[in-house]
């Protein structure tokens, strides 16, 4: 395809596929993207064009790495390339705002100074096809992206995705599944990148849509896709940074794991998710004295929030977005009260993310729903906002937090896909 080819209706009607009533908007998009891939790579103006979202976490705070259930979407904001495929083996990356990457795909050597850096992540992917007998090689690629670093949404996955998805397509003829991207993703960054991440992330990157995950099996994660529309119920997704200072926070996030983990090592067990959760109930008094209450607390969240999960996709697949809306509701004050990471005790006095709760409740009381986004601590909320709000609610949470801090989304029904 060349530059001008992007401007046809031809690609408009593809550009709809995916983005629906943004198609128009995007298309500029892409004209732009390909303008830098012909300043980039000149001489290479035969180019295909691929696309991975960002995500959010739907229900399931802090469940998944004691093997639990998530419902996790993708949403609007996400990364785009323009690519040519090379004969040599080798893949350049142009990202925009960033310096240029370049890999050898044959090179699989884990290095420890490519460690968090998007090299490894290219390196990461590569190695992975390669051990399970998929095709892969070289590519030119410019690299735009909408989804913004440290806002919640998963900017790490969306581009593992997005180079999974590129091999997929220029060598394998899109034949990989979008489950088996996410997990070769998630390999890249747990084994080069060097992040101990779960596969929620990646999984609703990959897969689109709302997606119901159960990790019981974390080596063979049972994955539903859950059809619905918010819109159509006219509602609207925000996520609303609020700025917290995430320095000092490594402990808060640990701690929450360590303690569920403790309470599943009193049974002999290495997670919750292997423990019955009566046996619990039956033994607190006697956990207390060896874990301390708050593990118990986060326990107990952990279990119900399970089954918060399997209500929140039965609602939605109910077509019952009232039901939702009370059960995202539920699962924000879980992870308030028994959970505890809506503001970290080491610094009482700042507490953002408990303010923006306070204030979506009030914003939103009896038409809303809202909770904690991801980690907590500090960093993000979730809410889903009648449309007739949007305007007033964005303004007040800008009023508050800042002018770049409340982003209105929606949730994408396709995952990484050629364009």
């Amino acid at each position: 395809m060349k530059k001008n080819d992007v401007l046809t209706n031809e690609f408009l009607e593809r550009l709809s596929v995916v983005y629906g009533d943004e198609a128009k908007l995007q298309q500029d998009r892409f004209y732009n993207l390909a303008e830098t891939f012909e300043k980039d790579f000149a001489g290479c103006d035969d180019m295909r064009f691929f696309s991975a979202p960002g995500r959010t976490e739907v229900g399931g705070n802090h469940t998944d790495h004691n093997n639990g259930k998530v419902l996790a979407a993708a949403v609007n904001l996400d990364a785009i390339a323009a690519v040519s495929k090379r004969d040599d083996g080798i893949i350049c990356v142009n990202s925009a705002g960033y310096t240029p990457i370049t890999v050898d795909s044959a090179d699989h050597e884990i290095k420890d100074n490519e460690a968090g850096k998007s090299d490894a992540l290219i390196r990461g992917v590569c190695a992975r096809f390669k051990e399970l007998g998929y095709n892969y090689g070289g590519f030119n690629a410019s690299v735009t992206s909408r989804v913004l670093s440290g806002s919640g949404l998963s900017s790490s996955a969306a581009y593992e995705v997005l180079i999974g998805t590129i091999l997929n397509y220029l060598y394998n003829d899109g034949k990989i599944s979008a489950v088996e991207i996410a997990q070769i993703s998630q390999c890249a960054e747990n084994v080069y990148f060097k992040k101990p991440c779960g596969l929620m992330d990646q999984t609703a990157c990959s897969v689109g849509g709302f997606v119901q995950i159960d990790f019981e099996d974390t080596s063979k994660p049972v994955i539903n896709k859950v059809d619905f529309d918010i819109a159509k119920h006219g509602y609207i997704l925000c996520i609303v940074d609020t700025g917290g200072n995430h320095a000092d926070l490594t402990g808060d996030y640990a701690s929450i794991r360590l303690e569920m983990n403790s309470v599943a090592e009193y049974f002999g067990k290495n997670v919750l998710r292997q423990v019955d959760e009566k046996e619990v109930f039956e033994n607190i008094g006697d956990i207390r004295k060896k874990t301390g209450d708050r593990a118990i607390e986060r326990a107990i969240h952990f279990y119900n929030e399970n089954k918060r999960v399997e209500r929140l996709a039965k609602a939605l697949s109910d077509g019952n977005f009232d039901e939702f809306k009370n059960i995202i509701i539920e699962s924000g004050k879980s992870s308030y009260m028994y959970n505890q990471n809506c503001f970290t005790l080491s610094n009482p006095d700042e507490q953002p993310v408990a303010l923006a709760l306070c204030i979506c409740e009030e914003l939103l009381k009896g038409r809303g729903a809202y909770r904690v986004h991801g980690g907590g601590f500090a960093g993000t909320i979730q809410a889903f906002v009648p449309e007739t709000d949007a305007e007033s609610f964005v303004a007040s949470m800008r009023k508050v937090f800042g002018e770049n801090s409340c982003y209105i989304l929606k949730v994408r029904s396709h995952g990484g896909c050629e364009i």
